[in-house]
């Protein structure tokens, strides 16, 4: 894939994209054009290059080779304050300071649209409650962050993220700590984002059925190579499933949402 006028409007986008820690190469030859205001799921096994390929994006270490683009413009020449407006990131086992509430956490996703003196405005304390409300944790707003749960917390942290109110969100395994109902809520949330607000969302996601059903697009990843791309109807095979899994399946017909499902045998 080369960049040209033939290459399909993209959101975010690599072309010949390498990417390694020190002098091991833990993604090669990466190339994927990430369609606008749609969801794309990134699966794969442990080690497959998922969260290192996010990381890249949000500009949280860069590639070895290869260009980065968002909107066609190269992601490595916009500003880390431009980047931190337009890409939000949540990665996998943020720390925060200890003693710090809900809503100190939430207001943090602010600071890359104020400057270093401004006054908290109306616009910003919107941003956080729509956050809050988002996420289903207004009741805990003032609680202390090493008060709550796991899946409180990654709440909490998902909130944050969403008062950055970027047009693009990275998102390393969100459902980690997250119960059934809250899982099935948080994918309802980026399907409500999309729909409604046309973020585009990009998800490291573990389970199978669970990108098959809510994404519009996955991306199936292998060593650090793209196995498979497209819509889950296209990439969730058997043969795909055995070939970067290891794992025999049968695909069914997922009853309630006409979306692959994924059986192992």
């Amino acid at each position: 894939m080369t960049v040209d006028e033939k290459t399909p409007p993209a959101k975010l986008a690599g072309f010949d994209v390498h990417i390694a820690y020190g002098k091991r190469y833990v993604v090669e030859n990466f190339d994927l054009a990430v369609p606008p205001r749609r969801f794309t799921a990134l699966i794969g096994p442990n080690g497959s290059g998922k969260s290192t390929i996010l990381r890249t994006f949000a500009r949280l270490m860069p590639a070895t080779t290869g260009t980065l683009l968002l909107d066609g413009h190269n992601i490595s020449q916009l500003s880390t304050r431009e980047t931190a407006r337009r890409i939000g990131v949540l990665l996998q086992g943020p720390v925060a300071p200890e003693g710090l509430t809900v809503t100190d956490l939430v207001q943090q996703g602010r600071y890359p649209h104020r400057s270093l003196f401004a006054r908290w405005s109306s616009e910003d304390q919107s941003a956080c409650e729509e956050a809050l409300t988002l996420t289903g944790i207004t009741d805990l707003a003032d609680r202390s962050l090493d008060s709550l749960s796991g899946g409180q917390r990654q709440r909490a942290w998902i909130a944050m993220t969403l008062a950055q109110q970027s047009e693009v969100l990275l998102l390393d395994e969100p459902t980690t700590y997250l119960d059934l109902e809250h899982q099935i809520e948080l994918m309802k949330l980026v399907t409500m984002l999309v729909e409604r607000q046309g973020k585009t969302i990009v998800a490291v996601l573990h389970d199978i059925n669970q990108a098959a059903r809510y994404a519009h697009n996955i991306v199936v990843l292998k060593a650090g190579r793209i196995i498979a791309s497209g819509n889950p109807g296209e990439v969730i095979s058997a043969k795909t499933i055995t070939e970067v899994f290891n794992v025999d399946t049968m695909i069914m017909r997922d009853p309630v949402a006409g979306t692959p499902l994924c059986i192992p045998l």
